[in-house]
């Protein structure tokens, strides 16, 4: 028989555990396989309390592997809480502007909800950027937060090559503004910030010892030299004639593959010929534009002699990086991208050289770590002098391996995870109200 005692002991150490809600909304990119490195870490070191992870529907049947992995550790403190059908079908496009603000606030309410619902002590988003408006002008969260900054840019003007426009200059104050706000707020517990050379500069903003830099996770799959012909041979890469340039991800204007294809006509046929163009991801849901767009590239592979390869499909994580080691040359040439891209990183760890933008942290990295050529991707006369670069110098000319090992270990998926959860313990335990 249990004594009052014992109960209230019981109760008591109950209140004092941790109830982390988990908060992203979001289903693609980089969100799954960040959501399983915490699981994994958080099952793997058998942390005390509770994981809520609150994900959108969709989540649950796009990624299947994500929700089963975690069910194969058969911890009872990890659970996948979906909104309802109804909470998903009232949020907003992300169509224009003034719809992603609004939705924005309405992810802030349905985060405070479900934090009010399930008890939680800590909020943790994982992606912070969409949520820094509304932590300034909406309903208080009901306990502390952190969260995950992606895109800080106000730094970006002390980086070589950098050019200002008018609208970056209204997002730096806008970003003053945002950070001196939030950084003073006793609701916010730690912000992380994928961009690590915007970290001292953040820390300006703050009194508090809050601000911390966070790798951008790669996990690393052994792959076997046997699987890496094997993939040639599927996709029918010619041996030894071509250099296989890779463009992975979603195959949109952002990456720029337009770009890419009007730099293609600029190069003479003999540096055309010694290319495959090695595409893979997915080339949108729209039929009218896919097709368009493999219409001009079957054009260009038969007019400037290139090979092209197209894997329009989505790529579990665990068969990533095999990509990346059949490729010669990695393109990362974003438009304007603000923040890190798992390309840098996914290149890097395979030693293979990237042509990058040279434009924000992205090209930054790329000099720093000499991880590759930097290059105006909004210009495609500019790409075309890189690809020929490509073709005609050796690789070994414009990058450093230990440098690029450097930079892949600093974005480890152990240290990721540990510095999140050490930081999140650190939180005040369970309200006894």
């Amino acid at each position: 028989m249990t004594s009052s005692k014992d109960k209230t002991n019981h109760n008591a150490g109950q209140q004092n555990q941790q109830r982390v809600m988990l908060f992203d909304l979001s289903v693609g990119g980089h969100h799954p396989s960040y959501i399983l490195y915490l699981i994994q870490y958080w099952c793997e070191h058998n942390l005390s309390g509770n994981l809520d992870i609150v994900i959108s529907p969709d989540f649950m049947k796009r990624h299947f592997d994500v929700v089963e992995s975690a069910q194969a550790y058969r911890d009872t403190s990890v659970q996948f809480i979906p909104i309802s059908s109804r909470e998903k079908a009232e949020l907003l496009s992300h169509d224009s502007s003034l719809k992603a603000a609004k939705r924005s606030f309405q992810e802030w309410r349905l985060m405070c909800k479900y934090a009010k619902k399930l008890r939680s002590n800590h909020i943790f988003l994982m992606y912070f950027d969409t949520a820094i408006v509304p932590f300034i002008f909406s309903q208080k969260p009901p306990c502390v937060i952190s969260g995950i900054y992606f895109r800080p840019t106000f730094h970006y003007r002390r980086f070589p090559e950098h050019i200002s426009l008018l609208k970056d200059r209204f997002q730096t104050w806008r970003e003053y503004f945002n950070l001196s706000q939030i950084l003073g707020n006793p609701k916010l517990h730690t912000l992380f910030s994928l961009d690590p050379l915007a970290v001292e500069s953040i820390r300006q903003f703050s009194k508090r010892d809050n601000v911390f830099p966070l790798a951008d996770p790669v996990k690393l799959y052994a792959i076997p030299d046997m699987r890496v012909q094997q993939l040639k041979a599927e996709l029918g890469i010619e041996p030894n004639t071509k250099k296989v340039f890779l463009l992975f991800g979603a195959l949109s204007r952002r990456k720029g593959i337009h770009h890419l294809l009007e730099a293609i006509p600029l190069l003479p046929k003999a540096i055309s010929s010694q290319i495959c163009l090695l595409l893979v991801g997915s080339l949108g849901s729209n039929a009218d534009d896919k097709s368009f767009l493999q219409e001009r590239l079957a054009r260009l592979a038969i007019k400037n002699a290139l090979q092209v390869i197209i894997v329009d499909q989505f790529i579990p994580e665990s068969n990533i990086q095999v990509y990346f080691k059949i490729s010669d040359i990695i393109l990362a040439l974003y438009q304007r991208h603000v923040g890190m891209s798992g390309i840098l990183n996914r290149a890097a760890i395979a030693t293979k050289p990237v042509l990058s933008t040279n434009y924000g942290l992205m090209g930054e990295l790329t000099r720093r770590y000499k991880l590759g050529l930097t290059l105006d991707s909004t210009q495609p006369q500019d790409i075309a002098n890189s690809l020929s670069r490509c073709i005609q110098e050796r690789p070994e000319c414009w990058i450093d391996p230990k440098l690029m090992q450097q930079f892949a270990n600093q974005n480890d998926v152990e240290r990721f995870s540990k510095a999140v959860f050490e930081h999140i313990s650190q939180s005040p335990p369970l309200s006894t109200k």
